[in-house]
């Protein structure tokens, strides 16, 4: 008996995203997907481990995020955040943060500032422009001694 590859075919629901002449509407699109039941199970991995509600879900959360990294190598437009832990009674370390922040006054949206302890801070500056641009500016505030941790995310600004 000839046995076929152990090949699942799964039908999905994908979202796709395309704009029409003055309307912001969506279309949904079934389109079949064969996967080996090693792939399949590590979807349903990925899906449950970030509490994504399907498959089709988590397939669009996976091609949104291959799209995002795309941008950010291609130093498109992106948006996002730089967030940065540090001890406010670091020596000079706001003074810094303030003249680096100054250089990028056009590429930072906004900043927000919190207080984890009487010691230790966060703060969350929102950002929008090149990918490099970001990075950079990332790079250099996370640089600044007195930083315990720092994180740039990006997102799509589309």
């Amino acid at each position: 008996m000839h046995r076929k590859p152990h090949v699942l075919k799964i039908n999905y629901i994908c979202l796709l995203y395309h704009e029409k002449i003055k309307s912001n509407t969506m279309s949904v699109i079934r389109f079949g997907v064969s996967l080996e039941r090693e792939v399949l199970a590590a979807l349903d991995n990925y899906t449950k481990d970030n509490r994504i509600k399907n498959r089709s879900q988590a397939i669009k959360h996976l091609i949104n995020n291959n799209l995002v990294e795309k941008k950010w190598h291609c130093n498109n437009v992106v948006a996002g955040s730089i967030t940065l832990v540090y001890n406010f009674h670091k020596h000079d370390l706001l003074a810094n943060l303030t003249a680096i922040q100054h250089d990028y006054h056009t590429t930072i949206l906004s900043s927000q500032h919190f207080h984890l302890s009487h010691k230790s801070c966060m703060e969350i500056i929102a950002v929008k422009g090149k990918a490099k641009i970001l990075t950079e500016l990332a790079e250099k505030l996370i640089a600044v001694k007195g930083i315990q941790h720092g994180k740039l995310t990006m997102s799509r600004a589309d």
